[in-house]
């Protein structure tokens, strides 16, 4: 286990970046202007509508209509541990058309289903120095369940999955490790089954709602560590490495701005270079995933779990919908409330229910000078994503809705979404944009 050392000193420095506002909560933003297409790139089914007209909207108005079904994503491989097998797409993503966001670090195998890892996690105290790690936040925190965008995975047994389970280690700010679990419905010898993990270590870009990934690693380390704390893993065999199963040696990037804007401690731990860079910084990833096998019993977290807290945007960002070009920005300001709940009952079957709402002020403004200047009358825009799903140890199912939405002179623009996730049922996606 690779030794850490991180001063208590304040983990982030004042930034100036470029994040978008339809980003909320922890996902590969994604700039859709109007003459996009969103078909898959490889998988998942669409069907794409674009057309102009006097619909309301105004007469240059442009819409375009996204549908995934939950094709099989190219790319399904297949990973072991002693004589059980699982096929699956290592990587995570934000729909289901084949398009990679995290890959895949994690893998359990045996007593696994997602609401035991949470237990066994949410079991721990905060104490990881025999493993190298400070008692320093956030790697002297607890596990709790957190707040993140809804992501997928694929694996042949039950298919596509949503992530019903996000837990966090740390708060939403300054930084956090975040962790999702994706049921397979895949068995494991002896009554068990596979699940499969995503983890990375992230920061909070300041005057935004949105996170920038810092390492896959470091979160991947941690959560063996924790793994092994909880006294769970088969004493025989604990865990074991996969092969390189997805991008290698990096997989991403940290913008130049927010990698310049941390302390040289943090990027020690992350293992990035030192000093000031001039270029975007590769998040390193050895392709591998760890395999954890899981035999005792955690002790039930059952109970009622809600947490809820404002953030507040004050950013310059490029405009983030229906973008006009590289010159084309937007001041935006104003608070969006973020509340969850989640409950767990005495037959281990856990519930959620994630809001995210908020009304935006977005000003254009000229980037050619500096400070950059108003550029246009400020309009108004409102976010508001729900959340919800269910999961026990014979299925789950996830719902996640998203709507931005900017009526400004002219019309309105938007980009509404819809993902359905069901192990008993069909699966789909479905992506609205309007541009003027």
């Amino acid at each position: 286990m690779k030794t850490i050392r991180i001063t208590r000193a304040p983990l982030l420095r004042t930034l100036s970046v470029a994040a978008a506002f339809i980003a909320v909560g922890c996902s590969q933003d994604a700039s859709v202007p109007g003459s996009a297409t969103l078909a898959p790139k490889h998988g998942g089914a669409a069907q794409s509508l674009a057309a102009g007209g006097r619909d309301g909207t105004g007469a240059n108005a442009s819409r375009l209509v996204s549908t995934q079904s939950g094709d099989t994503p190219a790319g399904v491989l297949a990973v072991s541990l002693g004589t059980e097998t699982l096929n699956l797409w290592p990587y995570t993503a934000e729909s289901m058309d084949g398009n990679p966001s995290d890959p895949v670090n994690l893998i359990f195998a045996g007593n696994a289903d997602p609401v035991r890892i949470r237990a066994a996690l949410l079991n721990l105290d905060g104490d990881r120095t025999a493993f190298g790690f400070p008692p320093a936040y956030p790697f002297n925190a607890k596990w709790s369940d957190g707040i993140g965008g809804v992501h997928t995975n694929y694996s042949a047994g039950e298919g596509w999955q949503a992530s019903v389970i996000q837990l966090q280690l740390g708060t939403y700010s300054p930084v956090r490790v975040h962790l999702r679990l994706f049921r397979t419905g895949v068995a494991f010898r002896n009554g068990g089954t596979w699940t499969v993990g995503g983890a990375h270590f992230e920061v909070l870009i300041p005057g935004t709602a949105d996170h920038q990934v810092l390492s896959w690693e470091l979160a991947q380390q941690l959560v063996v560590a924790d793994l092994i704390r909880s006294g769970l893993l088969d004493p025989a065999t604990p865990y074991e490495m996969t092969g390189v199963i997805n991008e290698a040696p990096s997989f991403r990037t940290i913008p130049e701005v927010i990698y310049n804007g941390l302390p040289e401690e943090l990027k020690v731990a992350i293992g990035g270079p030192a000093g000031t860079v001039s270029a975007p910084v590769p998040i390193a990833s050895d392709g591998r995933a760890t395999i954890l096998h899981m035999t005792g019993e955690p002790a039930p977290q059952t109970g009622d779990f809600s947490e809820s807290f404002t953030l507040n945007y004050n950013q310059v960002i490029p405009k983030p919908i229906c973008s006009g070009g590289p010159l084309d920005w937007v001041q935006v300001s104003g608070p969006v409330q973020l509340s969850s709940v989640e409950a767990v009952d005495a037959s281990g079957r856990y519930q959620y229910h994630t809001q995210i709402a908020g009304q935006l002020t977005i000003t254009p403004v000229d980037v050619t000078v500096n400070p950059p200047a108003p550029a246009g009358p400020s309009y108004q825009a409102e976010i508001g994503d729900v959340q919800h799903g269910t999961i026990d140890s014979q299925a789950s199912w996830d719902l996640s809705e998203s709507k931005r939405i900017a009526p400004q002179q002219g019309g309105t623009e938007f980009l509404m979404t819809r993902l359905r996730v069901d192990s008993n049922g069909p699966d789909s996606y479905r992506a609205q944009t309007r541009c003027l």
